[in-house]
């Protein structure tokens, strides 16, 4: 069975939204059981809050260097840690491709928390789009088409290699033994030239 993380990523005033999220993925985890296909949800409700070597928060974003999906939910403002949650993803998926990101902002009608359009301006500057929502099943709709998209590719975007690393198979042949050639992402040459 496949097992897709994804880390769900939001402040508490989204408490509501963050709980159908929560509902919406094992519901979609039961539909693709059958598909061989493991959704498992990680919010920071259920990790651990018990005194560790470090900060709470570095537990949290080892979760985040783990998943497969970040996906952040943001509505009056993105707070302190939600930020260095982003941080997080975004530098693991600088390194290695992988979380895939995605983000989702609750229209907010009110003047909003200066963070909040800080927080626009750098997805702006970093190219990406975040996804607006005004009711929960509009984000739910959204997040299932994510979803149902990387099915369909049979989730080949999670099977890159994290170090850069290339196995390459060799036949039989005349002169070469049979076996694999750990390349550690460089060139090789085989053979007398």
């Amino acid at each position: 069975m496949k097992k897709i993380k994804i880390f769900l990523a939001s402040s508490n005033e989204l408490i509501n939204e963050r709980e159908k999220f929560e509902l919406q993925v094992y519901r979609k985890c039961k539909l693709w059981v059958d598909k061989n296909i493991f959704l498992h949800l990680e919010i920071w409700e259920d990790l651990s809050s018990r005194l560790s070597e470090t900060r709470s928060q570095d537990e949290y974003n080892k979760k985040i260097e783990d998943c497969d999906l970040f996906v952040l939910l943001a509505y009056s403002k993105v707070g302190v840690y939600t930020a260095e949650e982003f941080k997080t993803a975004f530098g693991s998926f600088d390194k290695r491709r992988k979380p895939f990101i995605l983000t989702y902002f609750k229209e907010y009608k009110s003047v909003a928390d200066p963070s909040l359009e800080n927080f626009k301006n750098m997805l702006s500057d970093l190219g990406h789009f975040y996804n607006p929502y005004t009711e929960f099943e509009e984000l739910w709709i959204s997040f299932n088409k994510e979803l149902d998209r990387m099915l369909l590719t049979g989730f080949e975007e999670f099977n890159h290699s994290q170090s850069g690393q290339k196995t390459i198979n060799i036949q039989d042949s005349k002169n070469v033994n049979t076996g694999n050639v750990n390349t550690g992402g460089g060139n090789f040459r085989i053979g007398d030239g």
